[in-house]
């Protein structure tokens, strides 16, 4: 393309750069709600796509492509950049331009890759971000300098501030004229990418110091070997607090609107009817259970979404290579088992950015260990139902709090545990040296965490209006189908096909003190793990359970169970089998069966071990 102009219909625009350089927040800031985000055809790559429209009424298309520090692609998220960038990946339009996104405050890093997208002959814009943080460090860079020596057109932005992008807004849109793309340059080699880089940075670049005075002040705490871990421990701990005392109030607000809407929609339907039943003891039954815990989930993420925008996530993975290492892993695993709280196919597929092989298996194999969302509702349950709520050491700390974190602390635990058994198995070793950048501290935006909040909200509604509404009007249908014969004086569930196959599978699951109910709730479970607390609602309420208490789920349990097949039902899920869709990301990862049936094998021979030993410890010294 000659034209000194972009054509001004429709636009679609690129945003590609180096991991951390603020991208994501400039597709934010650009696109707002109006994204939609799927997987790339045939892969496991996450695709974000989104638009807005520009003063002059254009309609621009903006793909957010996934980070990367250069176009010599080792893994599938560099590949699809790469291909996309280049028009040569299937079903995937090549941009009319690209925007670069560079970190204004380390750019000695980010301009190789700029140099990198320049050589593919396309339309490119620079856009230096992080330019406020650039100002404060006393940063000086001669943007004219720069444009002049790149042979691009390049514009500041702040993508966490409103207005942020106007300048970027404003050359896309045609105001000023782009400059032409230049051609393909493919002679070019590392070692002259890298001198090119010095001589732009003599050339139009005023730094100081490497690295911020007050990142610095705050490294040597946070990165310390003894404090850093104590400080690591305590966030941590902290946030497992707030799970417990901030959600407790949306909870029963939750639990009581279900309770009145269900009424409700069910005082004109004949009681004992079908209908009624499928709505009173199925859907809200089964459906409340689980809608209840979407504050815990919330706030969660909420402190997860924090520390990731706060620059601290790859400080935690750096400070815990030496101790990952030791058992196995590395600090690359760190991000992908993070990814894991909130579900391990995220966290699976994260696995990707781990370049050796033999380490990628084993994240991909112990991921499922951490403790995903999905077990979330299932612990908040039996925890608020057996554990007193109540504060303990100097009345600071709630109890429930403790044994939450204790929770999810054992499932780190045996993660790191299973890694050291694999590597021994392996016979590994091998040394590393861990290379990663870490980015400037900043403060978290209240637009961004607000949008990823609700991204988590409407991907747990999907869920429990998709799958989780399917198994429980599919239980409900197993539970109340055949009746009960004439004469019969028990639930009508016992003679159920859902109640047969509770009571045959309790054989098993007797050792470890799981009743005829728990096992029937354990089956939904594969398909998603938190089904189990709904499988347990409509089961209950099928029961002849006092329909009053069933939306009180965890009243009703606690007048039915004992404290050890509580305990016992918590180490289960601690170690509980992968759901149906975890299993299947491991297949499509490993293009393997036979690292499937080892990861769902060991995991049910440790669940099953765990609560066998909870259970009767628990019995023994009741």
């Amino acid at each position: 393309m000659s034209a000194s102009t972009l054509p001004l219909s429709s636009l679609r625009i690129a945003l590609v750069g180096n991991p951390n350089c603020g991208k994501t927040a400039l597709f934010n800031l650009l696109t707002g709600g109006r994204q939609k985000v799927a997987n790339y055809a045939g892969v496991t790559v996450e695709r974000k796509e989104g638009r807005f429209t520009a003063p002059s009424g254009r309609v621009l298309h903006v793909l957010d492509l996934p980070g990367t520090y250069s176009f010599d692609a080792n893994s599938p998220d560099e590949q699809i950049t790469r291909d996309v960038c280049q028009g040569t990946h299937p079903g995937e339009p090549a941009p009319d331009l690209i925007v670069c996104v560079a970190d204004a405050t380390n750019l000695r890093l980010h301009l190789r890759f700029v140099l990198e997208v320049k050589r593919l002959g396309r339309p490119v814009l620079l856009a230096l971000n992080m330019m406020d943080t650039a100002r404060r460090r006393g940063i000086a860079i001669d943007v004219a300098e720069l444009q002049r020596r790149l042979g691009v057109p390049v514009v500041e932005t702040v993508a966490v501030k409103r207005g942020g992008a106007q300048a970027l807004i404003a050359r896309v849109d045609g105001e000023v004229p782009m400059a032409a793309p230049l051609q393909p340059d493919d002679a070019a080699s590392r070692a002259d990418l890298h001198a090119q880089v010095r001589e732009l940075l003599t050339a139009s670049v005023r730094m100081p110091r490497a690295t911020a005075l007050l990142d610095d002040a705050i490294d040597r705490w946070a990165l310390h070997p003894v404090f850093g871990l104590a400080i690591l421990a305590v966030l941590m701990f902290l946030i497992f607090q707030a799970v417990f005392s901030w959600a407790a109030p949306l909870m029963d607000g939750i639990e009581a609107g279900m309770t009145a809407l269900g009424a409700w929609l069910t005082q004109a339907l004949p009681a004992g009817s079908a209908l009624h039943s499928l709505l009173n003891d199925g859907i809200f039954a089964g459906l409340g259970a689980v809608l209840v815990f979407l504050p815990q989930i919330l706030i969660l993420f909420l402190f997860i979404l924090i520390l990731e925008e706060s620059g601290y996530l790859p400080r935690a993975a750096f400070l815990l290579d030496r101790m990952m290492f030791k058992a196995g892993l590395t600090g690359r695993a760190f991000i992908p088992l993070l990814s894991s709280f909130a579900c391990a196919v995220p966290g699976i597929m994260a696995t990707r950015s781990i370049t050796d092989p033999r380490d990628r298996l084993t994240t991909i194999l112990v991921a499922p260990l951490m403790t995903c969302s999905a077990r979330l509702p299932v612990y908040t349950l039996l925890i608020a139902a057996f554990i007193p709520r109540r504060h303990v050491v100097f009345g600071l700390f709630n109890l429930q709090g403790i044994v939450l974190f204790t929770l999810y602390l054992l499932g780190i635990v045996s993660a790191l545990v299973v890694a050291s058994v694999i590597k021994r198995l392996r016979r590994d070793k091998s040394e590393h040296a861990l290379l990663m950048e870490l980015p400037a501290y900043r403060m978290p935006q209240l637009r961004d965490v607000a949008l990823g909040l609700w991204q988590r909200t409407v991907i747990f509604l999907r869920r429990v209006g998709g799958i989780i509404l399917s198994l429980t009007v599919l239980l409900w249908f197993l539970s109340s189908f055949p009746g009960a014969p004439a004469g019969a004086t028990e639930p009508a569930i016992d003679f159920s096909l859902a109640g047969r196959l509770g009571h045959a599978m309790h054989y098993l699951f007797a050792p470890i003190g799981f009743n005829w109910q728990i096992c029937i709730a354990l089956v939904p479970g594969l398909a998603a793990r938190e089904v189990a607390v709904s499988a347990l609602g409509t089961v209950y309420a099928m029961s002849g359970s006092d329909p009053a208490l069933v939306s009180q789920l965890g009243t009703v349990i606690a007048r039915q169970w004992s404290l050890a097949t509580a305990l016992s039902l918590l180490a289960w899920y601690v170690f509980a089998p992968q759901c149906m869709s975890t299993l299947a990301v491991i297949r499509r990862e490993t293009n393997s069966w036979r690292y499937v049936a080892i990861s769902a094998g060991y995991m049910f021979a440790l669940a099953y071990a765990a609560a066998l030993l909870t259970y009767q410890l628990a019995r023994m010294l009741a």
